[in-house]
């Protein structure tokens, strides 16, 4: 979320940040959890392609042949993050050129371990997607008569994840910060957002890149996967989240604790 990450306020973050991490804790569980089967089931055999069940493959839904774009794409990926089943960051992977999109995973990156992500946070040509005060409208750069292609950094992780990304590596804070308006809801259903205009990273990166491209078309390309994902997901037993602003959400949470309570 890259989202937008799509999602946004540091001043508050020390305060908050146990309810911030419990929340989140405790949406992850649930998020899991309505993604699992009712009973165990013997292990499947898994796509070499997606990495997921044969059966539920999501291969269909990529593009024939990877994205060719001029902007280069950095995920800084914090490490809890790696590990949930229903990531976005495999689809953009799998979608883009394998040259135009890198993965570092960690919380802190020093330039002495990483050069060549310092150099990118140094360089003129390097956006960070994260929203803010000091952020602009990502439509408002220029994206003509460039020699050089955009460096465009996206956060991955949850809000809180991805607050204490940009709060402890000190190389992002010299980096022009890009932010995304009036992005619509996530079509990302299977994990609860932390506001209505939040978004996934897949998601996020699809609408940057087609702006930054200048094609509209990498955005539903880069969307298909994770609209298959997302529907065979619920197919399968998961359960539709919504974004934290939802009036309903409270009452949604009790039915999961007692489902959780009653296993």
């Amino acid at each position: 979320m890259a989202s937008t990450l799509a999602d946004s306020a540091l001043t508050d973050h020390s305060a908050k940040s146990d309810d911030d991490d419990e929340e989140e804790s405790f949406d992850h569980v649930l998020e899991e959890f309505s993604a699992l089967p009712s009973s165990p089931i013997a292990k499947r055999r898994s796509c070499d392609s997606c990495g997921r069940p044969i059966k539920v493959c999501i291969c269909s839904a990529f593009p024939k042949e990877r994205l060719k774009i001029s902007t280069n794409v950095i995920i800084m990926q914090h490490p809890c993050e790696e590990s949930k089943v229903l990531r976005t960051v495999p689809i953009l992977s799998s979608c883009l050129a394998e040259d135009k999109c890198k993965v570092v995973i960690g919380r802190r990156f020093s330039s002495v371990r990483h050069p060549d992500l310092a150099s990118i946070c140094s360089d003129d040509s390097s956006l960070l997607l994260f929203p803010g005060a000091d952020a602009v409208d990502i439509q408002t750069i220029p994206v003509t008569d460039r020699s050089e292609p955009y460096n465009l950094i996206l956060l991955d992780g949850t809000w809180p994840q991805a607050k204490g990304l940009y709060a402890k590596n000190k190389m992002l804070h010299s980096v022009k910060k890009v932010q995304l308006q009036d992005v619509g809801l996530s079509e990302y259903v299977i994990r609860t957002q932390p506001s209505k205009m939040s978004l996934s990273t897949c998601e996020s990166a699809a609408i940057a890149l087609s702006i930054l491209e200048r094609d509209t078309d990498i955005h539903e390309v880069l969307v298909k996967p994770l609209r298959a994902l997302c529907n065979y997901q619920l197919q399968h037993g998961a359960v539709a989240h919504h974004h934290k602003e939802d009036p309903a959400l409270p009452e949604k949470k009790k039915t999961y604790k007692n489902r959780l309570k009653n296993r």
